[in-house]
């Protein structure tokens, strides 16, 4: 076994490389994965983003559709059930506006501590969520009633 100095530089024989090199090598792919980390970090807040964008122009169109059909609901039901449908309206179209005003990080944050304090109603909410959402795509698949074949 061979005695080396202190600022002797230890070869492979085999392939030529220096523990220098090695060192480089593996702080070259560290700094590699802290910035892909990164950029993946920042595409998804891109896309959170633009997903509470969606939704908060989807909640506005469905507060005036709301607004829309509580005249209707005036006429057909009655007063009563038409003030029923402008509150629904002007809940939607708040809950659209709060949405609007904070920032990604701080919805996950709330959501994080809504799932904290109350689980049960959170994973009630989400299977309740999954129903619809299945019994919608569902019968997106389905045939429409006139096109079935006899």
């Amino acid at each position: 076994m061979a005695d080396t100095a202190p600022n002797e530089t230890i070869v492979d024989n085999d392939t030529g490389a220096t523990a220098k090199d090695a060192k480089a090598s593996v702080q070259s792919l560290k700094d590699n994965v802290i910035k892909f980390a990164n950029d993946a970090g920042d595409k998804a807040k891109a896309a959170a983003e633009d997903g509470k964008t969606r939704a908060g122009g989807a909640l506005d169109e469905l507060a005036a559709m709301l607004h829309d059909a509580a005249g209707t609901v005036d006429e057909k039901v009655g007063d009563q059930y038409g003030q029923y449908a402008r509150s629904a309206a002007d809940a939607v179209a708040n809950f659209s506006k709060s949405l609007q005003s904070k920032q990604v990080d701080d919805l996950i944050d709330e959501a994080r501590e809504f799932v904290k304090k109350s689980p049960a109603v959170a994973i009630g909410t989400a299977a309740a969520i999954g129903f619809v959402l299945a019994r919608l795509v569902k019968a997106g698949l389905d045939e429409p009633a006139g096109d079935k074949k006899a």
